[in-house]
């Protein structure tokens, strides 16, 4: 599969199965997120891969209301940093949520040539997410990605929209509308 190929595959579905989370595909992800480009190669992103069913079980008190599909995942991956990791220029610039935000998308394109469902989310808890797994106070908590292999049935925890969205890839903002050529 070239890049193009996994970019146009990959899809944030609900409707998960499981799949057995072996050290070997953590250790795949997590190269592939080493590999991104930051700044000054500093690399300021830090993950936790929760895949054991008693952690799991624990982080679902993490997610919020309409996250509830995400009990279907064999794998959460924490996504951690701090701007004090990265490069904070004079002017104000920060780039770590950058920086980390594309390691975390070089793990997702992996983990979709491997077959997998990587869904990042923004509805869960920073604070429980925190408490649960034992993250230090000098770290934010960024998003959490959950992995699972996608399931041809839909999900039993999918709300009738999310359900919905499974079918078809959701429509997506014509070029025109957000590329500008030469100025603003």
């Amino acid at each position: 599969m070239n890049v193009k190929d996994t970019i146009e595959k990959r899809r944030a579905y609900r409707s998960l199965e499981p799949v057995k989370i072996t050290e070997e595909i953590i250790n795949d992800l997590a190269h592939e997120s080493q590999l991104a480009p930051s700044c000054f190669n500093n690399q300021p992103w830090q993950y936790v891969f929760v895949y054991e069913q008693a952690m799991l079980k624990k982080m679902h008190v993490a997610l919020a209301p309409g996250n509830e599909w995400a009990q279907a995942g064999s794998m959460i991956i924490a996504v951690l940093g701090k701007k004090e990791a990265d490069c904070a220029m004079k002017d104000g610039r920060e780039y770590y949520h950058f920086d980390i935000g594309m390691a975390t998308a070089h793990m997702i394109l992996r983990a979709t040539e491997l077959g997998l469902v990587a869904h990042p989310i923004a509805g869960y808890s920073p604070r429980k997410t925190r408490e649960i797994l034992g993250i230090p106070e000098d770290l934010d908590v960024i998003t959490l990605v959950i992995v699972g292999k996608h399931s041809d049935k839909i999900g039993k925890l999918l709300s009738e929209k999310q359900a919905e969205a499974e079918k078809d890839r959701p429509a997506r903002k014509p070029l025109k509308d957000f590329i500008h050529l030469n100025k603003y």
